[in-house]
């Protein structure tokens, strides 16, 4: 079976001679494993000597029971010369981001890349721990990019922009294939409908059962759950948390606390509100976003059935949400969403801190450059030098007042 190529496996693979830890983390079954066997099984053909270590594998965990045992096991395979250590499942490890920060400053000549699920371990004392002395990859779900390079068998890898263009109805027919199953490999490469189902049904009572039951002590996994459905049914809108307190039957703090929970386990993103007029704009409430679309799909029994535009809208938001994210992911810039007490909204801000960017979601093929009513509230607010409109077909531009807005298709974005 062809393996989906990640475009991650690139820069990962530039760090294997930095002498800091690669650390990849990222949701379950997005393909975390696959990358570093791909990593691994890469070097080796170059020459490179590497070791494997599953921490899943109670025969891999003895190793890890001490500093010290690990550090044999190591000499034995590599002496004193280089190598390379992939240890799968770090999260397993009790107080693992102090295990290798230990390693780390012995100054070994052993390169370490380190993966795990998105558990509290691993996003938070590991990354605390380890602060100087790694540098932090995020493997998300699949791109849209990467499923197409992907489904068109990589005829045209690295000129996509012109499959494109030049395929316009089959793009539009791919995108609604991606808005409804998402981007787990494991989903991609499964041909057949109920197969897909079974298998995102195992993924997600995988995350409740190893991230939410086990590693985060959530005692009601069904008022999670439940939660979860809710910001589903309310992606791309605002959500309240009284509101979603009434809706769960739990307290507010328990939903403060759940919601920490999904978004540090990869499963919702949180957007919070851009504001500078404290009395008439919106500052507390977020919108959520979901890391798939599959995923948020299938806890509301849409998975895979969503065929009309005004299902789809929302999960398009969601869809360039999860884009402008991973491109801000490690940059100075920040992602807000801006509304007014008088119901005026734009979907995405980009915060630059000189400058600021709002970007309009449309999920139509627009004929001509259209503004609505809200985007010039805002453009006449605060005069920036740039905004985006993200639709399904139309590239033009036009200026208003100070403002050079940008018609871009989605795959341009």
């Amino acid at each position: 079976m062809t393996l989906i190529k990640r475009d991650l496996f690139l820069e990962i693979q530039k760090h294997l001679d930095a002498k800091e830890i690669s650390l990849i983390v990222g949701p379950r079954q997005v393909g975390k494993t696959t990358l570093m066997e791909e990593l691994q099984k890469d070097e080796e053909a170059r020459g490179v000597k590497t070791i494997w270590f599953n921490l899943d594998y109670e025969t891999d965990k003895t190793f890890f029971s001490s500093q010290n045992n690990l550090l044999k096991k190591l000499q034995l395979e590599f002496g004193q010369k280089k190598g390379l250590v992939f240890i799968d499942e770090i999260q397993r490890k009790e107080n693992a981001g102090l295990f290798l920060k230990g390693l780390y400053d012995m100054n070994l000549p052993y390169k370490f890349v380190v993966s795990g699920s998105g558990s509290l371990e691993l996003k938070e004392k590991i990354h605390e721990s380890l602060t100087g002395r790694k540098r932090l990859f995020e493997l998300n779900p699949v791109g849209f990019s990467e499923f197409v390079d992907y489904k068109t068998e990589y005829k045209y890898n690295n000129r996509m922009e012109q499959f494109y263009e030049v395929h316009k109805e089959e793009t539009l027919n791919l995108l609604v294939e991606y808005l409804n199953f998402g981007g787990y490999p494991r989903i991609i490469l499964e041909p057949l409908l109920t197969e897909k189902i079974k298998l995102m049904n195992e993924i997600f009572r995988s995350y409740l059962e190893k991230d939410i039951a086990y590693l985060l002590k959530v005692e009601r996994i069904d008022a999670f759950t439940k939660l979860i459905q809710i910001l589903a049914n309310q992606t791309g809108r605002i959500a309240s948390y009284s509101e979603l307190a009434k809706q769960v039957g739990i307290s507010l703090p328990t939903v403060k606390n759940y919601l920490w929970y999904a978004e540090k386990t990869f499963i919702i993103r949180i957007i919070t509100p851009f504001f500078r007029n404290k009395g008439k704009e919106i500052l507390k409430s977020p919108v959520v976003y979901f890391y798939d679309t599959g995923l948020r799909n299938f806890s509301l029994n849409f998975f895979g059935n969503l065929h009309q535009p005004a299902q789809l809208g929302f999960v398009f938001q969601n869809f360039i949400a999860n884009r402008l994210a991973v491109n801000s992911a490690f940059s100075s810039q920040s992602l807000h969403f801006w509304r007014t007490l008088d119901q005026a909204e734009v979907d995405f801000v980009l915060n630059r801190g000189n400058n600021i960017l709002p970007i309009e979601v449309k999920y139509t093929a627009l004929k001509k450059p259209e503004v609505t009513r809200s985007l010039r509230s805002f453009l006449d607010k605060y005069k920036p030098p740039e905004a985006l409109v993200i639709n399904l077909t139309l590239e033009a531009e036009m200026e208003i007042a100070e403002t050079k807005i940008k018609f871009l298709p989605f795959y341009l974005l």
